[in-house]
């Protein structure tokens, strides 16, 4: 059963990562087609074809290996130049590497154009729409993003301690002891002693309503060796019982969760009340907003993980080599993805937990696929917009000092740079691929 859950779990990873790409695709082929440009196909996937079909003048199918997908818009750049003979044959004195490079993209560009449909071509198009067909294919990764995580936060909801106690302490063990039950010598527990019980609802504590457990957890964190009075509900009656916190030192951590230290290196304590009480956890479902902001953090995060990608590549390569565990927040490849996936799907948790992970998993993929999407290189979309943008701006500088209106930005020239790019695109999918194979990430 365990092998058929994580295999589930892959799938669920495989069926999530195809719609991805194909909605991404759609993203780029729906306004590129409003838009009057040409596009000849409408590919999921790479390598060998496992099926298409021509509807009208495009071509769609699905090819073997799903890491990604494309379509074939007519005219991404301008056609090669003439011969200096004037006949239809382009330049050829491309000499060298990187002029064959180029010679190559600009061949491989014309063949796109037919003569019938000269005027249906990506280049030709205003700089505004251009940008909206390359920004299509992220933000509809986006959109899924924001959809995912609504009905991940605000349809099933998130897990937290809600206030209805569901664990009493019965003593208070000392600070850092490794002892798991309680012995004639322990004092009592101030939750036990007060008379609380698993299964009270907190109404109020100290005189104060309260609507969540941490707002009861503050009350008494600021309370130590205070008596206050905690009202509880218990079969439909309330109850007010006398609680005293005990006093107990906290490790101290900033806003990131982190544990602040001194000058030393020394752990930073402070004092709080405890009472010795836990939480009943249950999935309560946030406002309709909380799917965008989750977006919004996700994506501030992966912005971050991009920023320093290349010191986060070497350190999965020396986790590879050393065989330390790696940084569960580190890069992943689809493989990395799919594993973790097979983890949680067979993982011993509620059915609506691991389903909850898993669709929190696929939206932090489509956020991962927005922002990499979006990096300003060539043959990343990101590359596009910023060929386009600085078409627009040659345009604007030449209209705003009456020059002649310069041609077209021929990104082929690029070429060399592209392919530099590409190289360390799939050095780094290779390195991930081995790494996520070999010394994969540990779910904790």
């Amino acid at each position: 059963m365990e092998i058929l859950l994580y295999v589930g779990g892959l799938l669920f990873v495989l069926v999530g990562l195809g719609v991805s790409i194909a909605l991404h695709e759609l993203g780029h082929l729906v306004p590129a087609k409003l838009f009057g440009v040409h596009v000849g196909q409408y590919m999921i996937g790479f390598g060998p074809r496992l099926f298409s079909k021509k509807i009208g003048e495009t071509e769609y199918g699905v090819k073997a290996l799903p890491v990604g997908g494309f379509i074939s818009m007519s005219g991404m750049y301008p056609p090669s130049p003439p011969a200096e003979d004037g006949s239809d044959r382009p330049q050829s004195r491309s000499r060298g590497a990187f002029r064959t490079l180029i010679q190559d993209a600009r061949a491989a560009n014309d063949e796109t154009i037919d003569p019938e449909r000269a005027s249906r071509v990506f280049y030709l198009l205003p700089v505004w729409k251009r940008v909206i067909v390359m920004f299509g294919g992220p933000f509809m990764n986006l959109v899924l993003a924001v959809v995912i995580f609504t009905v991940l936060l605000s349809g099933i909801g998130l897990q937290q301690g809600t206030t209805t106690i569901g664990s009493v302490s019965q003593c208070v063990l000392p600070a850092g002891s490794t002892q798991t039950a309680c012995t004639a010598s322990d004092p009592i527990a101030p939750a036990a002693e007060a008379g609380v019980k698993p299964g009270d609802r907190i109404v109020a504590v100290d005189g104060k309503d309260v609507t969540t457990f941490a707002e009861a957890s503050a009350i008494i964190q600021a309370s130590p060796g205070k008596t206050i009075p905690l009202v509880v509900e218990r079969n439909g009656s309330r109850l007010t019982l006398q609680l005293t916190p005990v006093a107990a030192q906290r490790q101290e951590a900033d806003a990131n969760g982190h544990a602040v230290v001194d000058d030393k290196g020394n752990a930073v304590l402070h004092t709080v009340g405890y009472a010795g009480v836990g939480a009943q956890l249950a999935y309560v479902q946030q406002p309709l907003g909380a799917g965008f902001e989750q977006a919004m953090a996700n994506t501030g995060s992966v912005v971050q993980l991009i920023g320093n990608l290349p010191v986060r590549l070497w350190d999965v390569g020396v986790s590879l080599v050393t065989g330390t565990p790696r940084d569960p927040n580190g890069p992943l490849s689809v493989i990395g993805v799919g594993r973790i996936a097979g983890e949680v799907a067979a993982a011993d948790a509620p059915l609506l937990n691991r389903f909850a992970v898993l669709l929190s998993l696929m939206g932090s993929l489509n956020i991962a696929l927005f922002v990499f999407n979006l990096i300003p290189l060539l043959p990343l979309d990101g590359g596009h917009i910023v060929v386009a943008l600085w078409d627009g701006l040659k345009r604007a500088w030449a209209k705003l000092f009456q020059r002649p209106k310069p041609k077209p930005v021929d990104a082929t020239r690029l070429v060399p740079l592209t392919i530099v790019v590409a190289v360390l695109l799939i050095g780094m999918g290779g390195l991930l691929f081995v790494a996520d194979l070999f010394h994969p990430v540990t779910l904790g």
